[in-house]
């Protein structure tokens, strides 16, 4: 049993960025392997933390996840065999059937009649 914990800090420009907690002071970096379509990802970067125990890992995401579908990324102890944490990418046609992107086109929608009202009220008094 593993215990290292991830924390995602932020997604942004093709990197996914979290921080290792827990992780023994030996000055090594914790065997972290990130699977994408179960194939290891090769640009994961560990750099050490603020403090003795964590580390910093920065995931750069293969292009060839940037697509239609849903891209799920593994994150696991190498050394225990264990799943610590995982993040997924949904893109194209999927994605239309996710609530985030109903509530979108709603709200997209609810303005757009918002301001018709508003137009039709002026022209109207």
């Amino acid at each position: 049993m593993s215990d290292l914990t991830v924390t995602k800090i932020r997604f942004r420009n093709g990197k996914w960025e979290g921080r290792i907690s827990n992780a023994p002071v030996t000055g090594t970096p914790p065997d972290i392997r990130v699977l994408y379509l179960d194939q290891p990802v090769e640009q994961v970067a560990l750099s050490e933390g603020s403090r003795d125990s964590e580390w910093e890992l920065i995931i750069t995401v293969p292009t060839e996840a940037i697509a239609d579908g849903v891209h799920s990324f593994v994150i696991t102890d190498a050394a225990a065999d264990q799943t610590l944490a995982h993040f997924t990418l949904i893109g194209g046609d999927v994605a239309a059937e996710d609530m985030r992107c109903e509530v979108e086109l709603l709200r997209a929608e609810l303005d757009m009649l918002k301001r018709a009202f508003r137009r039709h009220c002026v022209e109207t008094a």
